[in-house]
């Protein structure tokens, strides 16, 4: 095993600097990452695989060589085909965001669709076994197994180690933005190791943000073939015209480095954009955001399915949590109020009751004592919480009944806050954009931080959701809400 092996972060530019270009740190982790997961998902798909092959095999002991082992041998090298194929053991995507399970998912996919194709052309009587039972255990297999990999894979990144050195070369502002930004995400797996500007100079003099800036934009390829970078991160500078990308493409040709141009839309991504050849210019192409259509559509029966699946799941503990705060504190179980969703209609919001009766009434004598972002009114130490209400808050328990907000329509499972009149009568024409959409029960705010997040941060993340969205955003999103919840981070 390579854990042992990545004993300590990469060396500093400077230690790259002394030691050459082909320095094997810099790649050698993810090699041995990617040689991991290719080993994992050989493993499990032959596991599965000869579990359900010697399972049901036995039934036709006869006939095993000759129908269930060519069948089983099929399915497994049909899947480890499809994997190749769709370049699911790319380290690009290794460990980075929804796309390595998309294509983990398109590969199956392939697969399923070739096996039944194939069945269909032998007429085999038993690949309907291989296609509803194999396949589906397979995907569940090893989709576990690279989930756990990326889970070691993020913990060692937040110790600084299986980190690609990176070489940012743009303007003051946006390297600094971008310096910050992998500081505060180290799970991506980037580190701004050297920075290059347009005079060589940084705020700092020889350095910007702690970073050493090693030179000029102009020599920026220069460096990458003397130190070793994996990673060259261009950002908007003027500097950059058409012409000096492509000759810094060409220079890089031949080295280990990646090249990645910031675009000047930096919050827009994902599906909306598209690299179009336009009389033999590239051109970004960004498409309009959906808010109606199919997927949309998609979207509402999933989010009344689900509400009413989890609602049917939690009833027995909503019903405990409603007669624990009946007998807590005085008052009701519930708690309803005004909120604004899609297109600035109000709806009522029903949640667990958590404060005192009149708590509405106290608020303005602890207007002072407001710890909330821009026009939010939170505190840590809320006098108005109840001791119940205080744990429910911590683990969100208090939201559950906003399912029958999403049952009814004025709420979706996945979706920006939803806000008070008062706050949205404040809103700026940018920040009502967050209100094209119906609110969600949870969203990006909420596995960011939630109340300890800043407000300018908080609204950036609802509206790239709203600009955004994907069905694959969303079950992303569904699936870390369960930690945020877990850990209770920024509930108060």
């Amino acid at each position: 095993m390579w854990q042992g092996e990545l004993v300590g972060p990469f060396p500093s530019a400077h230690e790259r600097l002394a030691k050459g270009a082909n320095n094997p740190l810099a790649i050698g982790w993810e090699l041995r990452y990617r040689r991991t997961v290719i080993i994992s998902d050989t493993v499990s798909t032959a596991f599965v695989v000869a579990v359900i092959g010697n399972f049901f095999g036995v039934r036709d002991a006869a006939n095993w060589h000759e129908k269930w082992g060519i069948l089983a041998f099929g399915t497994e090298v049909l899947v480890l085909g499809a994997l190749a194929v769709s370049r699911a053991w790319a380290p690009a995507v290794l460990g980075q965001g929804a796309e390595e399970f998309r294509r983990l998912g398109r590969s199956l996919f392939a697969a399923t669709v070739v096996l039944a194709l194939g069945g269909i052309a032998l007429t085999s009587r038993n690949i309907k076994l291989w296609i509803f039972v194999a396949i589906p255990a397979i995907a569940v297999v090893t989709m576990t197994t690279r989930y756990l990999l990326r889970l070691w894979l993020h913990r060692q990144r937040k110790e600084g180690r299986c980190l690609r050195p990176v070489l940012a070369a743009g303007s003051l502002a946006t390297v600094s933005d971008l310096i910050a930004r992998t500081r505060k995400f180290p799970h991506l797996g980037w580190r701004v190791d050297a920075v290059c500007t347009t005079d060589g100079a940084g705020l700092d003099g020889d350095q910007l943000d702690g970073v050493p800036v090693v030179g000029r934009l102009a020599e920026v390829a220069g460096h990458v073939q003397r130190d070793g970078y994996r990673v060259v991160a261009v950002t908007p500078d003027p500097h950059w015209s058409p012409d000096r990308l492509q000759r810094l493409a060409w220079n890089l040709e031949g080295s280990d480095a990646e090249m990645v141009v910031a675009p000047v839309l930096m919050e827009v991504a994902g599906p909306r954009l598209h690299v179009d050849a336009v009389l033999g210019i590239p051109m970004l192409r960004v498409s309009m955001p959906a808010f109606t259509g199919g997927r949309r559509a998609i979207k509402g029966v999933v989010d009344r399915m689900g509400a009413a699946l989890l609602l049917l799941l939690f009833a027995p503990l909503m019903v405990g949590v409603g007669l624990i705060v009946l007998v807590d504190s005085r008052g009701g179980a519930f708690y309803r109020q005004r909120r604004v969703g899609k297109d600035g209609r109000e709806f009522t919001i029903l949640k667990f009751r958590t404060m005192v009766t009149g708590a509405c009434g106290a608020r303005a004598a602890l207007a002072d004592l407001n710890e909330g972002a821009g026009p939010l009114f939170k505190m840590r130490r809320d006098p108005r919480v109840t001791r119940v209400g205080r744990a429910l808050r911590r683990y969100s328990l208090d939201e559950l009944p906003q399912l029958f907000n999403v049952l009814t329509g004025s709420m979706s499972l996945v979706g920006p806050r939803p806000p008070l009149p008062e706050e949205s009568a404040a809103y700026g024409p940018d920040i009502r954009r967050r209100l094209l959409v119906k609110p969600g029960l949870t969203g990006l705010w909420q596995i960011s931080g939630r109340s300890d997040l800043p407000w300018d941060e908080a609204v950036r993340l609802d509206l790239r959701y709203v600009e955004d969205w994907s069905l694959a955003l969303d079950t992303v999103i569904l699936w870390k809400t369960l930690r945020a919840v877990l850990y209770g981070q920024g509930a108060y």
